[in-house]
């Protein structure tokens, strides 16, 4: 199969190693040709994990965007949830019928990506699915090399429009194979979204030390009992949208990603305690710029709270967490930020939501 990766960060380089190793022929896609250098000379990616560290060979590294999605069958796009709209403008003058997008995660990516992509113009019969994590725990450790901790073992995926879910599924799979667990529509997938529910208590309850230490590990140090009872809380009100809105079990409760006894999550059993030992998460976090606030806050927890009061279900943790990060951010994102109403959404019925959501623009 032919698979265009898109972009320059962990999830981008983790995507072309994997991807290539289960047999795919990948063309790895970024803006910035001089940041391609290394990779184009060394003729692929250096991959470290549990087997050691190789060079794992890429077919095509391109800052062409057209010839990276020329012939691909799927194009997964592990970039920045604030980054869709920008890439779908890109994309959409060389999109053609049938070919399949996937976000890992998306929050509510494929409705955005796709409204883009139809503004700008593009008439392609295109899916665009997402899911509620990145498919690996992983982080660049250079310009040319990716460390892989652990590989998802589950990823719920929802489709965008939902009534071409089975050809989309898959193509995903035959990339993901074992992994991709259907559900309802993209929707669904949004509040899956493990980002918005992880991250913003990590990072506001362990902000003095986050900004007095040069580095500091929030998934060791900083995951506390309190704050794992806040982040319990969060996580509860996301299940609470989701059951209101009528979406079926499983929900994958976070707590399962801390517990080696609770049902596999995402990321499998003893994820954690992985990404904790790999020492890859102790960071300078630059809480007004950082991903974690600028993407899990202001677009996933943003959204995650509009959803709530659009479904009529008390959000109070998420509203609290929100409303404690803009002023940290010094930027309102219940206004800014990625909502239904910002997306123009919030005036739909339910069962206007789910036309939408099954039929597509």
């Amino acid at each position: 199969m032919n698979v265009a990766v898109l972009g320059g960060g962990n999830g981008s380089y983790a995507a072309a190693v994997d991807i290539t190793l289960r047999g795919g022929s990948v063309r790895l896609w970024r803006r910035d040709a001089e940041a391609l250098k290394v990779a184009r000379t060394a003729g692929g990616l250096d991959l470290k994990d549990f087997e050691g560290r190789r060079l794992v060979a890429i077919d095509a590294i391109t800052d062409d965007i057209g010839a990276a999605v020329a012939d691909a069958d799927l194009i997964v796009a592990p970039t920045p949830a604030f980054a869709q709209s920008d890439l779908a403008k890109a994309l959409a003058p060389h999109l053609r019928d049938g070919q399949v997008i996937f976000l890992p995660p998306g929050t509510f990516g494929s409705y955005l990506m796709m409204k883009t992509l139809r503004a700008a113009g593009c008439t392609a019969e295109v899916a665009i699915g997402e899911t509620g994590t990145l498919p690996w725990l992983c982080r660049k450790h250079g310009p040319n090399e990716v460390a892989i901790t652990t590989r998802a073992t589950r990823l719920p995926t929802g489709v965008f429009p939902a009534r071409l879910q089975d050809h989309a599924i898959d193509r995903i799979a035959r990339a993901f194979p074992r992994a991709i667990e259907p559900i309802e529509d993209a929707l669904s997938a949004a509040l899956m979204n493990a980002g918005p529910i992880i991250h913003p208590p990590l990072i506001m309850m362990n902000a003095g030390p986050i900004e007095h230490f040069d580095h500091w590990d929030i998934h060791n140090e900083g995951t506390q009992p309190s704050i794992r009872r806040v982040t319990t809380a969060l996580d509860g009100e996301r299940m609470a949208v989701r059951e209101a809105l009528g979406y079926a079990a499983p929900h994958f409760p976070l707590a399962d990603h801390y517990s080696a006894d609770g049902d596999e999550w995402m990321y499998g059993n003893l994820a954690h305690e992985k990404l904790t030992d790999s020492g890859d998460w102790r960071e300078d976090l630059d809480l007004r710029t950082h991903r974690y606030m600028r993407e899990d806050v202001g677009l996933g927890l943003a959204f995650l709270a509009s959803v709530g009061r659009w479904a009529g279900v008390d959000c109070r943790v998420a509203v609290g967490l929100l409303a404690v990060a803009s002023a940290v951010a010094e930027e309102d994102f219940a206004v800014t930020g990625r909502t239904l109403e910002t997306l123009g959404l919030a005036a739909l019925t339910r069962s206007e939501m789910a036309e939408l959501l099954r039929e597509g623009l």
